[in-house]
């Protein structure tokens, strides 16, 4: 087959024959024959301007007979796919069609669709005017694989977007798409920038806006009393997307996938996703939007001209709410279930509530620090909290609701599968408590340690092996204990031989 002749080869091949005026020179600096040559010179055209499009059928319609069926089932539903109509056609019409014809099937119902079709929807380019919108989303990070200290690290983005010079800022999140999350992104965004844009726009989510009253119109939303009270510290009008339409936010939405496609080439140039700490992966992030703002500098500084400075001042980064410790030694905040320890039930605590984590106060002392769960309603039960209960109540532990929060990583829960397995149910569940007690008491790592070793080995896990194979364990020591030899005489006076 001959190499292909496109319009870049025929331009060159102009270009060198108004030099040289010679055919066979123009032609092989253009890397085609000189016959090929000739013909372009002498037609004075492009191969896309001599190409004919084909008007006839090179082989039979297989489905002109069936037509006037298919285009019945199409006027009443437009959304067929053509696969569907092939396997619909296949059961009126047995034999008669195969996989072969789903091509020519799907052009004749792209052919009816552009000429009989419905209308289909009209999307509107729209003009960005300089410094008027900043556009947010939340954006999740999980394709990165990124991890820390050699642990994968499950985040998000709130990812800030200026629509008319493209210019972007991130804050990375942990604790899902929460009204603290949007706030630290909106805050990272300004402060970097050092401006106040007019707008500012999200989608409909909870962080932002809920739903209105029952009876109330549902199609929109309303924004959230917090949500506003940010926005107007800021001086930002609060602007939101249509229910069900993120291409109104489209300008973040596409810098979405830039940037996680920029970060991605960074990483594979950086040549390992690990990262010592959560403040080297923050660095590495910030220069990597750095470098990409470099390129939007002009439109920028347009942007900044126009924008008022940022005058306001950072609020808190923290939310403080009072709650009660449950007797269950779990407290509620923002739709979540955490559990603190024991010895605070019945009393008022003070939560801090970060983007990324809880702290609990009680009378002004920090009693626990708790890793923020993302999104609502999800319980996070910490077994150090509560298993010194649960070991007097060993009943409890089969038909606890939160039974599978007590398995800190795969080896404990191994270690009780094998325990299930070669001992009666309650010796199982006291087993395994014991040894959950000595990783709160002891440490988590070592007793874990342990178990793996002893898993690789074939042998069960009962608490005697686990406390003897503990690193720094050392075994009672035996009294000592000194017998004199028996005095024969006093059996001679018992028997009366004195």
């Amino acid at each position: 087959m001959g190499k292909r002749i496109t319009d870049s080869h025929v331009r060159l091949l102009m270009s060198e024959y108004a030099k040289s005026g010679r055919i066979g020179v123009a032609a092989l600096r253009a890397d085609m024959c000189r016959q090929t040559g000739a013909r372009y010179v002498h037609a004075g055209r492009l191969p896309s301007e001599l190409k004919e499009s084909r008007q006839w059928r090179t082989r039979p319609d297989p489905f002109a007979a069936v037509w006037d069926r298919v285009r019945e089932r199409l006027e009443q539903d437009a959304g067929l796919q053509a696969k569907t109509l092939l396997e619909y056609l296949n059961g009126e019409y047995p034999g008669q069609f195969h996989e072969g014809h789903l091509r020519t099937l799907q052009r004749r119902v792209r052919s009816w669709r552009a000429t009989a079709g419905p209308p289909q929807e009209v999307f509107f380019e729209q003009v960005h005017v300089p410094g008027r919108r900043l556009s947010l989303d939340f954006s999740s990070m999980a394709e990165l694989e990124v991890s820390i200290g050699g642990e994968r690290f499950a985040h998000q983005i709130c990812h800030g977007v200026l629509t008319y010079s493209n210019w972007e800022w991130a804050a990375i999140s942990t604790g899902g798409e929460s009204l603290a999350a949007l706030r630290d992104g909106v805050q990272a965004v300004l402060f970097r920038l050092g401006r106040v844009p007019e707008e500012l726009w999200t989608d409909n989510s909870t962080a932002a806006t809920h739903r209105p009253g029952a009876g109330a119109e549902t199609a929109q939303r309303e924004f959230n009393t917090r949500y506003l009270e940010l926005c107007s510290h800021f001086g930002l009008k609060p602007r939101r997307t249509g229910v069900d339409a993120p291409q109104e936010n489209g300008d973040v939405e596409a810098q979405n996938g830039a940037l996680k496609n920029r970060l991605d080439q960074a990483l594979r140039l950086r040549g390992r996703r690990d990262f010592e700490d959560l403040g080297q992966y923050r660095r590495f992030l910030e220069e990597v939007m750095e470098r990409a703002n470099g390129c939007r500098r002009p439109r920028l500084l347009e942007e900044l001209a126009v924008m008022r400075e940022l005058s306001a001042s950072r609020l808190a980064e923290f939310e403080e709410l009072d709650v009660t410790v449950r007797q269950w030694s779990t407290i509620r905040v923002a739709r979540s279930t955490y559990s603190v320890p024991s010895r605070l039930i019945g009393r008022k605590v003070r939560a801090r509530v970060y983007a990324d984590r809880i702290e609990v106060f009680y009378q002004g002392e920090l009693q626990e620090c708790i890793a923020r769960q993302g999104g609502g309603r999800e319980t996070r039960i910490d077994y150090r909290h509560v298993i010194h209960s649960l070991v007097r109540k060993p009943g409890a532990f089969r038909d606890w609701r939160h039974r599978e929060q007590m398995f800190p990583s795969l080896v404990f829960r191994q270690a009780y599968d094998g325990l299930c397995a070669g001992c009666a149910a309650r010796t199982a569940d006291l087993e395994y408590l014991q040894i959950l007690k000595l990783a709160a008491d002891t440490g988590q790592n070592d007793v874990e340690a342990v178990l793996a070793r002893l898993a690789a080995a074939g042998t069960p896990a009962r608490l005697r092996t686990v406390e003897e194979f503990l690193p720094g364990r050392v075994p009672p020591a035996l009294p000592c204990v000194s017998i004199p030899a028996p005095d024969l005489t006093v059996y001679d006076r018992l028997l009366g031989r004195a």
